[in-house]
């Protein structure tokens, strides 16, 4: 059987994988072939070492609480190589009205879980402290239509809540406005703990009391791992495992049409034929591919939207950074008007990440509420990123490294409405046999949502 995927980002990667391990646990002989059109693989995930210094292009560790990264990395035989976040500062800090608030302890990213710190914090006003407690009597929502996360919040937990916490956090994992994203296919928890329990807060609070806390014996990863060596030790594993030349780099897919009972991709290195493809590449990338094969199907890919993104990542020593560093970072409401989405302490939260007497910073700019922003150049992103640290933690220093990464359309958006356009692209998909999606762009942007993604296409493709 011939199975070819399309990108080689984590979830192509994960499918490849997959394809390998399910064809030696059948005996089933599988000829592979994934296609990057880039010099390496790993999408977004990319990891250098330069002295002593880890730096990360783009995500630097995945959740462990959904199991599909962890389930690979135990079959990869690297679990091994994961580490925890230092849990001594697993606080993060949020800039606004020109001070850094600790976010209060228990504060789980929507809604406070302890009453005390959340009553002491200076991060909230009195009347919006009241009006987040109203949610343990307000009744459940009266609709089963798509809700945006800002417009959930809001109602339940008033406008503070949304505009000095949940904005800023969700803006570090989406890169998008609240407002405009889906609940049900961002953060259903939330969804199914209102129809549940009514309350948000009561209904967290519970669920608190029941789960072991990071750092406890019950609990073996913090809610954040990463690799000894980086994200990119992920992405070398992987390809480490595919058969000799299965990978082709610098190949981009040009085209896609039937033949025969599979299909044939355009190269401009010549065809490639095969039973079944994995599509792993950016929706937007996929759309094209099918514009001849299904325009409906290509239509609807293409109404998935985009956000572009940067990080900027300084070093320093120790001695130049007057702040304490005593968090994981720090988070920035879209209300104070700053470039800086957030800023990670990466040194602080993850070991090796500078060399002793060091530490290292990464900034985020950009998104679905900025994009303008990464119309500047190079040199403007890192000046403003430098500037806005200085206002922060009083860092005037001249950075001994400093990298900059763009990610152009990048991140997915996943607006309200999404689940439904995800079901109706599925719909498509399935008229359409041997063709499989993958991806970030569907039902999860983060590395667990795809590794399941590119392994559920891999057994589909091999089953057919």
């Amino acid at each position: 059987m011939n199975v070819a995927i399309i990108g080689g980002g984590i979830a192509g990667l994960a499918a490849a994988h997959r394809v390998v391990e399910v064809a030696r646990e059948r005996n089933q002989p599988v000829d592979l072939t994934l296609l990057e059109a880039r010099d390496r693989l790993g999408g977004t995930i990319e990891t250098e070492r330069t002295g002593g210094f880890l730096v990360e292009s783009g995500p630097d560790s995945f959740l462990s609480d959904k199991p599909w990264a962890l389930a690979l990395c135990r079959r990869l035989g690297v679990e091994h190589e994961l580490v925890r976040t230092d849990d001594r500062y697993r606080k993060v800090l949020v800039w606004r009205g020109g001070r850094l608030h600790p976010l209060p302890d228990g504060f789980q990213l929507l809604a406070p879980t302890q009453f005390g710190p959340f009553v002491r914090s200076s991060l909230f006003s009195w009347p919006g402290k009241l009006r987040m407690a109203l949610d343990v009597a307000l009744p459940r929502g009266g609709t089963d239509d798509d809700e945006s996360l800002g417009s959930f919040v809001r109602r339940r937990l008033g406008a503070e809540a949304l505009e000095r916490v949940a904005q800023p956090l969700v803006a570090g994992i989406y890169t998008a406005d609240p407002d405009d994203l889906s609940l049900a296919a961002t953060m259903p928890r939330f969804l199914d703990l209102e129809r549940r329990e009514r309350s948000i807060i009561l209904a967290m609070w519970r669920a608190t009391k029941k789960a072991p806390q990071p750092g406890t014996s019950g609990a073996r990863w913090s809610l954040f791992v990463t690799f000894r060596e980086g994200m990119g030790q992920m992405i070398d594993t992987q390809a480490s495992r595919l058969p000799a030349g299965a990978a082709r780099l610098r190949t981009r897919a040009t085209g896609l049409a039937r033949t025969g009972a599979g299909w044939r991709i355009g190269t401009a290195a010549g065809p490639v034929d095969a039973d079944a493809v994995v599509l792993a590449s950016e929706s937007h990338a996929t759309a094209r591919l099918l514009r001849y094969v299904d325009p409906s199907a290509a239509a609807l890919l293409g109404e998935i939207p985009y956000a572009s993104s940067a990080t900027a990542t300084f070093a320093y020593p120790r001695a130049d950074v007057p702040h304490a560093l005593d968090a994981f970072g720090i988070v920035v409401p879209r209300t104070e008007k700053r470039a800086l989405l957030a800023a990670t302490f990466s040194s602080v939260k993850y070991p090796g990440r500078a060399p002793e007497g060091h530490v290292l910073i990464r900034c985020f700019l950009g998104g679905a509420l900025d994009a303008a922003m990464l119309e500047r150049d190079d040199e403007a992103l890192i000046g403003q990123a430098r500037a806005e640290l200085r206002e922060a933690l009083g860092l005037s220093a001249t950075p001994v490294l400093t990298r900059l990464h763009r990610h152009p359309s990048s991140m997915p958006q996943y607006r309200v409405g999404h689940l439904v356009r995800v079901e109706a692209i599925e719909r498509r998909m399935a008229a359409l046999p041997g063709l499989y999606l993958a991806g970030g762009a569907y039902r999860g942007v983060g590395i667990p949502d795809c590794v399941r993604s590119g392994e559920l296409a891999a057994e589909a493709a091999l089953t057919r």
